[in-house]
This record gives C-alpha cells, structure tokens and sequence, in this order.
C-alpha cells in the first residue's frame, strides 16, 4: 500500500481571533498546470509553521498563491479576518504581508543602505535602520557596497531587513538558507528566533529540515500539491523517520 495515504491530517480548530493566516480549499494554476490541489493550513498569531517537501511539491507555489503571483487561484485566503481570495496582488502586502522570496530581488544600482530606504511603510512598527544594524550587523559593515556585490548570505539577510522596514507582521519566507554557510545559516536561524519573540509570525518554506526543525511550532508535509500532515513540534520525534522517508535527508 502507498504510505503516503495513510498519513494522517490533523484538523485543527482555532478561534478565529488567534489565527494570522487561514487557508481553505486553495487550488493554484500556471496556465493550464494544475499545481495547488485544495490546500488547507492556518497559522496563529507569533507562529512559525512550516511547509515541508521535496521540490515540486507545491511549497513555494503556496507563498506565491498567498500573495496573488499565480495564473489562477480559487479558494480562500483570510488574512488577519480579511478575504483576500478577489484582492489585487499590490493591495495584499497593505495587510501587512512581506514577502521574501528565493530570487531575493536586490537592486544592483543601489547599495545596501539605500536598498533598507526603499520599501515602503505597510503598518507601524517597521524596525528602524539602527535596529536592522544591530540584528544584521554584516549589513551595518557592508552599507556603502552595491547590494549585488554582496555575498549570498548577506544579499538574504538584506533581503529579509527590507520586509522587516516595511512593518508586515506575517513574514513568507521562500528557501532562505539554500546555499547558504553553515555560519550565515546559524546567524539566520537566530535571527528568526528574535522575530518570533517580537510577536512576528513567519511561513517558511525550507529544505533543510534540520534548520527548521527546532525552529518551528509546526510543520506541514507537502506532496504533489496536497497537504499529506501536520505535525506539532511535541510530534516531532516519533515523525523523523517518516519525514526521512518523505524529504530524502
């Protein structure tokens, strides 16, 4: 029998005053691809959840739905209470949404400082230059240098303190550690552990498992576009073999 069927999905019920994100029934399409075949996830307020498969599974695709940078999509997507299923892709990040994704999208014209000018203010509370410093502090070193000229860790963590200047308080972060040194990768790992305690929420799409791992509060298994678990962080390890299994790490 195929083990991936008998996976079992986990219903969660929330009240809708805790949730951030809820998804129901989302369906994705590029062209005439069907991608996204019905997803269903939500993410509480101060959460960091993840979405967790093989590449081709439909992860990155999910974040890209969210944010209306699909072909088509159907379903719901309620943002912070808010239907955003007929929004418009420039009205979504006004709910405070930022959105990283793994092409980073530097301006190679523009040094790093002038890079962290930019984006524009979505909600209060967007972290200032001094804070970005003190949180990026490779950033602080390279401000005068072009932003391509940087290296590939550090064009992410510039990547990401352009969201996090914006204000957004849910955070979509697409493959940020691929790549990557095992140095700038601990440094990431920190980083998403003090958004956390400032109440940020975060979606992450990672395929290193063990980066993510104790990073998150739960975990959404991936496959073929569906959703085929959730798992909570206390599940975590009576799950390693079959995520072993399923991830190929």
């Amino acid at each position: 029998m195929n083990q991936v069927a008998e996976l079992p999905v986990v219903a969660n019920k929330l009240d809708g005053a805790d949730e951030m994100l809820r998804v129901t029934d989302l369906h994705a399409f590029y062209g005439e691809s069907h991608i996204l075949h019905g997803i269903d996830f939500n993410v509480r307020r101060g959460e960091l959840v993840t979405l967790l498969g093989r590449n081709g599974a439909g992860r990155s695709t999910a974040l890209k739905s969210i944010m209306n940078m699909v072909g088509r999509r159907t379903g719901s997507i309620m943002v912070n209470g808010t239907e955003t299923a007929a929004m418009p892709a420039h009205l979504i990040p006004r709910l405070g949404i930022g959105y990283c994704p793994e092409e980073r999208g530097i301006f190679a014209s523009l040094n790093v400082e002038e890079n962290l000018l930019i984006p524009p203010t979505v909600r209060s509370g967007g972290m200032s230059l001094d804070e970005i410093y003190e949180m990026f502090p490779n950033l602080y070193e390279r401000r005068k240098s072009q932003g391509t000229r940087l290296s590939g860790g550090e064009q992410q963590m510039l990547a990401m303190a352009r969201i996090l200047r914006t204000g957004a308080r849910l955070l979509l972060l697409d493959e940020i550690t691929e790549g990557l040194a095992p140095v700038i990768v601990a440094k990431l790992g920190e980083v998403l552990v003090q958004l956390k305690a400032r109440g940020l929420t975060i979606v992450l799409v990672e395929q290193n498992f063990r980066f993510a791992a104790p990073l998150a509060d739960r975990h959404f298994l991936m496959e073929h576009g569906s959703i085929l678990a959730e798992i909570t962080a206390k599940e975590l390890p009576s799950w390693r073999e079959r995520l072993n299994e399923h991830l190929g790490v």
